[in-house]
């Protein structure tokens, strides 16, 4: 294929379905201090535009639109489809198509303590991984309201892999 790769400059915004915009928007204003940068409210189109352009079935339409600012990182574009039938459970990590994704944090511990105290679901953890690749990153996974899967990452230095020369994993903290 001619005039590939695709030149991009970095990840834009990283799109998720919600159950209910209100205690989505309130979830991550609140526990981690995101701000709404846009509110796009309901979208009027037709089924042919949902279904080729979205790849959304037949019949449901997005009831609420906004996008969040997660601290110096990417954006979170948030969606509220009406016509769905009954929420279906997020998928498990394990399944094709789930996804997660992570927030660095100064200290995982200690943000990890701050969760529990405000009532998060925080799973086991956190953890500092102390060889390979990743030594040095300290992570927990924690679950949303609705049951979306987040991690918190904190590092204290290079991490294990970084003794290489080579490319290095992009962080907001830079």
């Amino acid at each position: 294929m001619g005039g590939l790769p695709v030149r991009i400059s970095g990840i834009q915004h990283i799109g998720l379905t919600v159950p209910d915009m209100e205690e989505a928007v309130a979830f991550f204003t609140s526990i981690f201090g995101a701000v709404c940068v846009m509110e796009c409210g309901g979208v009027d189109v037709d089924d042919e535009f949902m279904i080729r352009r979205l790849g959304v079935p037949s019949g449901r339409r997005i009831k609420d639109q906004r996008v969040i600012r997660l601290g110096n990182g990417g954006n979170l574009e948030l969606f509220e489809y009406s016509g769905e039938p009954s929420p279906t459970p997020v998928k498990q990590n394990s399944e094709v198509g789930a996804c997660h994704f992570a927030l660095e944090v100064k200290d995982a511990v200690e943000a990890t303590e701050r969760l529990r105290a405000a009532g998060v679901d925080v799973l086991d953890g956190p953890t500092l991984i102390t060889s390979g690749t990743l030594e040095g990153l300290t992570w927990v996974y924690l679950r949303s309201p609705w049951g979306q899967f987040l991690e918190l990452v904190s590092t204290t230095g290079p991490m294990g892999y970084e003794t290489s020369d080579g490319p290095r994993m992009w962080s907001p903290s830079e």
